[in-house]
């Protein structure tokens, strides 16, 4: 690996870390600051703002890194955060909390933009390898994140918000002293339309060739939504697992998925192209939902894991193919689109999820792991159809 190729992987880890390890506490805070035990609801609007802030952001990330560089738009989201992470932890105020849950959804747009920095420093045949890499360390920081929150917030649910701030310091001075600009600011000049996030989408659904991988996208991270939102329930419904049980196995899953994209990804990609790979992953993936649907013991979900790992191929790929649809100059309002998308679909998703859970609680809660895999059905036929976008489509925002 290259020194910048390293220096970003590390800065995504951290920034990861710094995010998962307040998950553990925010139940806790918020009860602290409500005096009120049941925060439900609250807790679902907490959410919702980070996914919602998120999505309205990352494609204007993204856009000022194609017109100012990835770098300084990095280092301001990471130093924006540490000064965030602060102030939450300091703060007696709920209302504080939740402007600062937003203002740390509007600093994790970053994603987007470092997604674009992987873009710029890899050729066509790397990226799908290397957005493996990406996904990877993202998923090995919300491995190490709430296991270090979960430890620091048992003396108090205000300590892990430090810790992030800390990481986020540390990752602004990895990235101010260590990581180099990717590409010329000369050579693109962000319209000032792509501001508007509503108008970055605009541009990239005119994009006709586009239009069947960002539905398979969003699929993706919608259907992805069901173990990210019932593990822990249907864990405790079906099987009978305790919180030490639970731990484990969201542990082993962060850590086999991570595995799967840093070293499956790469070779897979080679042997099957990037559209074999991602029906690899979605067939892969669609199979572990619908064994866990008739799953009768909790041994039965750690055998789905080499399933669900091996889904874990699909995504890296289609962000790769996706990627190589667009000229440089635009990658970088791409990738805050798709990150818009993730995020659209982590406010809805669990919504749904949720809600189809709970009609269903007194009969057959497998269904709506079998929901998730039908869904991943109709994205197949899409990835047959091939056709390369023009220039004008690449180039001219709507």
């Amino acid at each position: 690996m290259n020194r910048p190729l390293i220096v970003i992987l590390v800065t995504v880890t951290l920034d990861s870390v710094g995010i998962g390890l307040v998950t553990p506490v925010i139940p806790s805070l918020l009860r602290e600051l409500t005096h009120d035990s049941q925060i439900a609801g609250r807790y679902g609007y907490f959410l919702a703002l980070y996914s919602l802030m998120q999505f309205l952001f990352s494609p204007i990330l993204g856009s000022l890194s194609d017109r100012f560089g990835r770098r300084p738009v990095l280092l301001v989201s990471l130093a924006g955060a540490a000064i965030d992470y602060t102030v939450m932890a300091l703060t007696p105020f709920l209302s504080i909390l939740y402007l600062g849950r937003m203002v740390a959804g509007v600093t994790g747009a970053n994603m987007a933009v470092a997604t674009a920095y992987i873009a710029d420093i890899s050729r066509e045949d790397e990226r799908a390898k290397r957005f493996g890499y990406m996904n990877a360390c993202f998923g090995l920081g919300f491995v190490a994140g709430p296991l270090i929150g979960g430890l620091v917030g048992t003396f108090s649910p205000r300590y892990p918000f430090l810790v992030a701030a800390l990481f986020n310091g540390l990752n602004f001075l990895l990235g101010y002293f260590v990581l180099p600009e990717s590409r010329s600011t000369e050579a693109s000049r962000a319209e000032k339309s792509a501001m508007n996030p509503i108008q970055s989408l605009r541009w990239v659904w005119g994009v006709k060739v586009l239009l069947p991988f960002l539905v398979i996208y969003f699929v993706i991270h919608l259907v992805g939504q069901v173990p990210g939102t019932i593990w822990v329930i249907y864990g405790e419904d079906k099987f009978g697992w305790d919180s030490r049980i639970i731990g484990l196995s969201l542990a082993a899953f962060g850590i086999l998925h991570a595995v799967s994209q840093a070293f499956l990804t790469g070779p897979i990609t080679k042997l099957l192209g990037e559209r074999g790979s991602i029906i690899l992953g979605l067939l892969s993936d669609g199979s572990a939902y619908v064994l866990m649907a008739f799953a009768t013991r909790g041994w039965m979900a750690f055998a789905t894991m080499p399933l669900f790992t091996t889904g874990g191929i699909a995504m890296p790929a289609l962000q790769s193919l996706i990627s190589n649809q667009v000229n440089e100059d635009k990658q970088g309002e791409l990738q805050g689109t798709l990150v818009s998308l993730m995020s659209l679909a982590a406010v809805f998703g669990p919504i749904a999820v949720t809600e189809l859970y709970a009609a269903y609680s007194d009969s057959w809660t497998g269904i709506v792991w079998v929901a998730g895999a039908t869904l991943y059905l109709f994205c197949i036929p899409a990835l047959w159809r091939k056709r390369q976008p023009t220039s004008r489509e690449l180039a001219a925002p709507v």
